[in-house]
């Protein structure tokens, strides 16, 4: 008997003008939030949840994830059964201009790794 075809996975993301700054912030002041966009920036293409380097367990880092995609910083899809991370680094840019990039310059700057 043939196994019934689901959908495919999708992730609700937010339109990102209906983000605030605030919500922006909040996600952006975790250490553990900052290095995971440090290291999307660094690694300049999309990165699978289980290949960031992070001091915290999978399901705390899921929870990372999740607040900074309902922040609109990140964007997250499937690929099979993988979840991948991008940066939404244009649309923020174009929402909250020069905030991404000085985040990014500062974590740089405290971790000692520049950015490529």
């Amino acid at each position: 008997m043939a196994r019934p075809r689901t959908a495919p996975r999708t992730v609700d993301h937010p339109d990102l003008a209906q983000v605030d700054l605030q919500q922006v912030m909040e996600a952006l002041v975790d250490p553990v939030r900052r290095m995971v966009v440090s290291q999307l920036a660094r690694k300049g293409e999309d990165m699978s949840c289980g290949t960031f380097e992070a001091p915290v367990s999978i399901s705390t880092l899921t929870h990372h994830f999740n607040v900074l995609r309902e922040a609109g910083v990140i964007r997250q899809y499937y690929v099979g059964v993988t979840k991948m991370n991008t940066l939404r680094a244009d649309e923020m840019e174009e929402r909250f201009p020069g905030l991404l990039p000085a985040v990014i310059a500062a974590c740089a700057a405290e971790t000692g790794s520049g950015v490529d």
